[in-house]
């Protein structure tokens, strides 16, 4: 199964009321989608995992008896797309076999995409521009992604330019981070202090210097190609 397969429904528009509490899947779910939860309810359950590549037919081998293929392509269809599965696809979260274990890592590519339709389907339904919080989640994904910004570029990609234009956006203030960084690097090692009087010398914290540097450190060793 890919992560443009089946799901649930969307989730309900937020209000300025508290959200109810819910069922881990709403009464309307298919029989199979009901099935599943019972069957598997880790992963179907109230927090949906991702699904490792290859899981339906895993399941129609396993449960000749209780799912006919056509009925569980479907079911498996509306699981991944639904909200909660997505968003368990934008969060990173590893891919899961059918024990429950951790197996492999989603792409980037899927988990930007996720992002992404998550975004869309969030805007449509707020009046607050909820691009920072987009461009905020897709810089986490490209540093999480351990790509070059322009790999990252190339691999996501599409056709629809303004889609192309909120990845440009984050890109240029992966960018900017960057060369703060980098600056920051290029002071201290000026400076001739330690990292400790370097972060008392300009008021700033001991551990996010420290941390920094070895961040900025590891970037350029990665861009040369050699080991920190």
């Amino acid at each position: 199964m890919t992560d443009t397969s089946p799901a649930t429904t969307d989730q309900p528009a937020r209000s300025g009321k508290p959200p109810l509490a819910r069922a881990p899947r709403q009464r309307q779910a298919s029989p199979v989608l009901e099935r599943l939860f019972e069957l598997y309810p880790k992963l179907f359950g109230a927090k949906f995992l991702p699904l490792k590549l290859g899981v339906f037919q895993e399941l129609l081998a396993r449960h000749p008896e209780d799912f006919k293929k056509d009925e569980l392509k479907i079911a498996m269809g509306q699981h991944a797309r639904s909200t909660p599965y997505l968003e368990s696809v934008a969060a990173g979260l590893a891919r899961h076999d059918l024990e429950g274990k951790p197996v492999e890592p989603v792409a980037p590519e899927h988990v930007h995409h996720a992002i992404l339709e998550i975004f869309r389907r969030r805007q449509s339904r707020s009046r607050e521009d909820l691009r920072p919080h987009l461009q905020f989640r897709l810089i986490q994904a490209i540093e999480a992604s351990s790509l070059s910004r322009e790999d990252y570029a190339a691999l996501v990609r599409v056709q629809d330019e303004a889609t192309n234009a909120l990845v440009d956006d984050a890109l240029a203030e992966l960018a900017v981070r960057a060369a703060k960084r980098e600056a920051l690097l290029r002071a201290f090692e000026a400076s001739g202090r330690t990292e400790a009087e370097f972060a008392d010398m300009y008021g700033m914290n001991p551990a996010e210097v420290t941390a920094t540097l070895a961040r900025v450190r590891a970037a350029q060793a990665a861009k040369a190609g050699v080991t920190p």
